[in-house]
């Protein structure tokens, strides 16, 4: 079955948000603080790119 662009979105949409609240979780859960901040960026690094993909979701379904 081919996915078409809006379902490819939305799959990556939602891994990616689940990426991040992943990344969020680990650095407070770890005692090393090198590794908690690197989990941290990743959260917000990853988080930039859920916001670009929302955006290109939006323009699919007409929002914006």
């Amino acid at each position: 079955m081919e996915m078409k662009e809006k379902d490819m979105l939305k799959k990556k949409l939602l891994d990616t948000q689940e990426m991040v609240r992943d990344y969020e979780m680990f650095s407070k859960k770890t005692r090393d603080t090198e590794l908690a901040e690197t989990f941290k960026m990743f959260a917000e690094e990853t988080g930039m790119q859920a916001r670009r993909l929302q955006g290109f979701l939006d323009k699919k379904e007409g929002r914006k």
